[in-house]
């Protein structure tokens, strides 16, 4: 993610989210915080989904996650949370963390797809509704079984490019999370 890019984070965190983060708190993030690490996915030069991690000693904490609505359901996300695991593991981080609204059954299906299991409850959480969030943490991301899981998902992401190749205009063989 770069400050040219804020524009439209914010357009997809206003779509996304009932509460979105202050303007300020992205750029921010990106000047000053050494620990955050954030990426935005773009179709056909336009940003349609975001994420951000921080690195903790050896934890790697997902603090932010979004796909602009009209692209959900095409795989986006799947992509998004693939490279923000690859970067805890490359950076060192032995688990991945998050929070996410309870009510939030699509977010959790895929968090759980991706090896995030329930550890507990941050409750009244949600400063617009007082929802709890559920406290997601994965397996060590150095564990067999994580790492094999993180292999088929990425196969089966590249099956999922190969057969959209020549699908209907819009489609995401080509979306890449970009630094």
């Amino acid at each position: 993610m770069r400050s040219e890019d804020l524009t439209a984070v914010h357009e997809i965190e206003r779509r996304s989210f009932t509460t979105p983060w202050p303007a300020h708190a992205y750029r921010t993030e990106l000047s000053t915080n050494r620990l955050a690490h954030y990426r935005v996915v773009k179709v056909d030069g336009q940003v349609v989904a975001y994420a951000g991690l921080w690195l903790m000693v050896d934890e790697a904490h997902i603090t932010t996650f979004a796909v602009d609505p009209a692209h959900r359901r095409r795989g986006v996300g799947e992509r998004l949370l693939l490279a923000m695991l690859d970067i805890a593991i490359e950076r060192g981080a032995r688990e991945a963390t998050l929070e996410v609204r309870l009510s939030n059954t699509p977010a959790r299906n895929l968090y759980e797809k991706f090896g995030f299991r329930p550890v507990g409850i941050r409750p009244n959480y949600y400063s617009d509704d007082n929802e709890d969030a559920l406290i997601m943490t994965t397996e060590p991301l150095d564990d067999r079984r994580m790492r094999s899981r993180l292999t088929e998902l990425r196969a089966s992401i590249a099956v999922a490019d190969l057969a959209a190749v020549g699908d209907e205009p819009g489609d995401e063989p080509g979306a890449e999370a970009e630094r």
